[in-house]
């Protein structure tokens, strides 16, 4: 394998130690960098380290501080600080194991592939991923890499297994302040049957390779106009395309049934969904009050 291991050591379960390697499973986009340009003479700007009534500073002199109170710091030596990092133990113990949908996606982090790290291991390494497949659960334990200490999950993943970080409790915010205002209704039967009727019609498989950074594409092919432009500037009024908010019942009402009615060329052949007229049944009309005799 071309690729460098992130990681090599071995995974633990009970009394089975099984040898392993843990490779980085994504990679950086493709994605345009900016650099800061003085203008008039086309140079790249730099910046310098500098400290407030002493002006440019030596790199040397520079050490890292904790902010203990308002311009108060602990200063702390590159070397006191690497005395306490973690050593990168080469085991990670699986101390417990949940249903996969028992942790919230906002835990999980980064992910790695995880190969057994030779022929002699391949054995364990399968019954361990298969008995994971079996029981429909998730191995955890805690991995020290590169000085911190992390808490992992694991997962087969096809042939291999797929290691994953986790983030702690305390790096995540509580969901709770950010929805409490959202109220807490039950939505119109029929606004919800049309919903899902709109997304029965776009199932499909989840193809990756079908979506791309049009943000990306688009800077690309706007650096390449400006090029043949010979810097004149180019600018383009999007503003017709920002589409227009629905602030009322009868404007979702009205929104979904035309959305039904509007061929999707992406949706799949081989999904059936029922006919848009049978779903979208119309409102009854409300009778208009007897007029009261004077």
């Amino acid at each position: 394998m071309a690729a460098r291991a992130y990681w090599q050591g071995q995974i633990r379960l009970a009394l089975v130690s099984i040898p392993v390697e843990i490779y980085t499973a994504t990679k950086s986009g493709a994605q345009i960098s900016f650099h800061q340009i003085h203008e008039p003479s086309g140079q790249r700007i730099k910046y310098e380290k500098t400290a407030p009534g002493v002006g440019a500073v030596d790199v040397d002199e520079i050490v890292k501080g904790f902010e203990v109170e308002k311009g108060e710091y602990v200063l702390l030596e590159q070397d006191e600080i690497d005395a306490v990092k973690l050593e990168s133990k080469k085991t990670l113990e699986l101390t417990q194991f949940v249903d996969a949908n028992e942790i919230d996606v906002l835990y999980y982090e980064k992910p790695y592939f995880v190969v057994p790290a030779d022929d002699l291991a391949e054995e364990a390494f399968i019954v361990l991923r298969e008995a994971l497949r079996r029981t429909k659960k998730v191995g955890l334990g805690q991995l020290a890499m590169r000085g911190r200490e992390y808490v992992v999950s694991l997962k087969p993943c096809g042939r291999g297994m797929v290691l994953e970080t986790l983030r702690y409790a305390d790096e995540v915010n509580k969901a709770q302040g950010y929805f409490r205002d959202i109220p807490d209704s039950a939505p119109d039967p029929e606004l919800l049957d049309l919903a899902e009727t709109l997304i029965g019609k776009k199932v499909a498989k989840f193809d990756p390779a079908g979506f791309h950074d049009r943000y990306v594409d688009a800077l690309r092919d706007l650096i390449e106009r400006k090029k043949k432009a010979k810097g004149k500037k180019i600018i383009e009024d999007k503003e017709g395309d920002a589409p227009n908010r629905g602030s009322n019942v009868v404007d979702l009402m009205a929104a979904l049934k035309k959305s039904l009615e509007k061929p999707d060329a992406r949706t799949s052949a081989a999904v059936k969904t029922k006919p848009a007229k049978a779903a979208a049944k119309e409102a009854p009309a409300k009778k208009a009050p007897a007029r009261k005799r004077a």
